[in-house]
C-alpha cells in the first residue's frame, strides 16, 4: 500500500463522513426526537396509540434482523483471521492483547457503572414483555448450561444471543483453519451473501427510524414524571464518557508503560489517526491514515502492522464493550430487571463478544446493543432518546477504538519486531 494511496483514501473518508448528508441525517434525528418528545407530553390518546403502534412495528423490525446480524458478523469476521501463513506468533499476541484491552475496558465501565449507580427511570412502555421472570433466580451453573446450544437452529430461534455468538464463533474459527476447497469458498460466499442481504435491510430500516425515533420519544415522554429523565440520562452519559476517558488515558497508557513503551512517544506518533476517527466515526475508515501513522510515525515493522491493525479494526472495539454493558445495564435495570452480581459479569462476556462482531454492522454499537435489547424483549424506548447523544458518544468511542488498535500493533511490535525483517515489500 503505497503513500499515495492512504493519504487519497484518507481524504475519501473524511470528505463522506464529513458530508452534509450525514449532517442533515443528525439533524433529522434530533427534530424527530424534539417532536416526539413534545407530541407525547401532550398526552392525546389516540397519538399516543399510534406511537404504540409505531414503536411495536420497529421493536419487531429490529428483532427480526438482530441475531443473524450478530452471528453473521461474527462468523464472517473469525473466517478471515487463518487466511495469511507464518502469521502464528503475530496473531496470537493480536489476540491476547485485544482480548485483555477490550475486558479492561469492559471491566472498567463495569466498576463505573455500579460506582455512580444510576437512578432508575420510572416508567413502563411497554407492558406484558418477554423479559424472564426467573432470569435473575438463575444458579450460575444453570444459566452457563442454558447458554450452551445443543443445536444450531435453537439459538437463533429462541433468541439466546450468547448461544448464537457462541455457535457463531465456533462456526467462524472453523472456518479459518479449515482447508481452501471449493466448499469452503462457497459457504464463506453463502455467509457474505446474506450478511449483505441483511445490510441492505438493515439500511432500508434506518432511513425510516426517525419515525421509530419519535415515537419512542412520544412514548417516553408521555409516561416519564418531568425532570426525572435529566438526571439519570445525565448520569448515564458521564458513566459512558468517564469509561471511555478512563480507558484512554489510564487503562491503556499503563499497559504501554508495562511493556517497556512510552505511551506519550506513542500517543503522539498515532495522533493523526486518533484525530480522523474522532471526527470520522470508522474504524475501518480510518485503517490508511492508522497504517500511515504506525508505519512512518512510530516505524512499526510494515509485516507486524499490515496484519495487525486490519485485525484490531475489525476485532478490537474497546469502546463497543464499554458502551455496549453500560447501555445494557442502564436499560435493563429501567425495565425492571435485577441487577445480580452473576449477571452483570455474563453482560461482561456478552459485551465482549458482541464488540467483537461488531465489524461491518451499520450504526456500530449503538445498533449492536439494539439489537441484544431486542432479543431479549425489553423496551427500546430508552434507546431511542439515547440515538441523538450517542452521535457525540460515537466519535470518543471511535478515537478510542482506534488508540487502542495503536497500543495493541506497537505492544506486538515491541514483542515480536527482532525477530522478522525490517525491511518489508
Amino acid at each position: 500500500m503505497s503513500n499515495i494511496s492512504i493519504d487519497k483514501a484518507a481524504e475519501t473518508v473524511l470528505n463522506s463522513d464529513l458530508s452534509d448528508k450525514h449532517k442533515y441525517q443528525f439533524l433529522i434525528w434530533v427534530g424527530a426526537l424534539i417532536s416526539g418528545a413534545f407530541l407525547g407530553y401532550l398526552k392525546i390518546d389516540m397519538l399516543n396509540a399510534l406511537f404504540n403502534f409505531i414503536a411495536t412495528v420497529f421493536t419487531r423490525l429490529f428483532q427480526f434482523v438482530a441475531v443473524p446480524t450478530i452471528a453473521l458478523a461474527v462468523i464472517t469476521t473469525l473466517s478471515e483471521l487463518g487466511t495469511k501463513k507464518n502469521t502464528g506468533q503475530i496473531f496470537f499476541r493480536t489476540l491476547i492483547y485485544t482480548l485483555l484491552t477490550t475486558f479492561l475496558a469492559a471491566i472498567v465501565a463495569l466498576g463505573l457503572y455500579t460506582i455512580f449507580d444510576p437512578e432508575n427511570i420510572s416508567y413502563d412502555l411497554i407492558k406484558n414483555t418477554n423479559v424472564p421472570k426467573d432470569f435473575a433466580s438463575l444458579s450460575y451453573f444453570d444459566y452457563i448450561i442454558s447458554i450452551i446450544p445443543n443445536n444450531i437452529l435453537q439459538p437463533l430461534i429462541s433468541g439466546n444471543v450468547l448461544s448464537v455468538i457462541i455457535t457463531a464463533t465456533g462456526i467462524g474459527i472453523a472456518l479459518s483453519f479449515a482447508p481452501e476447497t471449493e466448499n469452503k469458498i462457497v459457504l464463506l460466499k453463502f455467509f457474505r451473501g446474506l450478511q449483505e442481504l441483511l445490510f441492505t435491510l438493515i439500511r432500508a430500516l434506518l432511513y425510516a427510524l426517525p419515525l421509530g425515533i419519535m415515537a419512542f420519544a412520544a412514548q417516553l415522554s408521555a409516561q416519564i414524571a418531568t425532570g426525572s429523565i435529566v438526571g439519570a440520562l445525565g448520569k448515564y452519559i458521564a458513566i459512558v464518557l468517564c469509561s471511555n476517558i478512563t480507558q484512554t488515558f489510564i487503562v491503556l497508557p499503563l499497559l504501554l508503560l508495562i511493556r517497556g513503551l512510552n505511551p506519550i512517544y506513542v500517543f503522539q506518533k498515532m495522533l493523526p489517526a486518533v484525530v480522523v476517527a474522532f471526527f470520522s466515526k470508522s474504524s475501518v475508515g480510518t485503517l490508511p491514515v492508522t497504517l500511515a501513522s504506525a508505519e512512518n510515525n512510530l516505524k512499526i515493522n510494515p509485516k507486524i502492522s499490515r496484519f495487525v491493525l486490519p485485525i484490531c479494526t475489525t476485532i478490537n472495539m474497546n469502546g463497543c464493550a464499554a458502551f455496549i454493558l453500560i447501555t445494557s445495564l442502564f436499560v435493563m435495570q429501567n425495565a425492571g430487571m435485577d441487577l445480580t452480581q452473576s449477571l452483570k459479569i455474563s453482560w461482561v462476556f456478552i459485551a465482549v463478544f458482541a464488540a467483537i462482531g461488531n465489524a461491518g454492522v451499520p450504526m456500530g454499537c449503538y445498533f449492536l446493543t439494539l439489537s441484544l435489547m431486542s432479543s431479549i424483549g425489553v423496551p427500546l424506548g430508552l434507546l431511542g432518546v439515547i440515538l441523538p447523544i450517542y452521535t457525540v458518544i460515537d466519535m470518543v468511542e471511535t478515537a478510542e477504538n482506534v488508540w487502542s488498535d495503536s497500543v495493541v500493533c506497537a505492544m506486538t511490535d515491541k514483542d515480536l519486531s527482532e525477530k522478522f525483517e525490517k525491511n518489508y515489500d
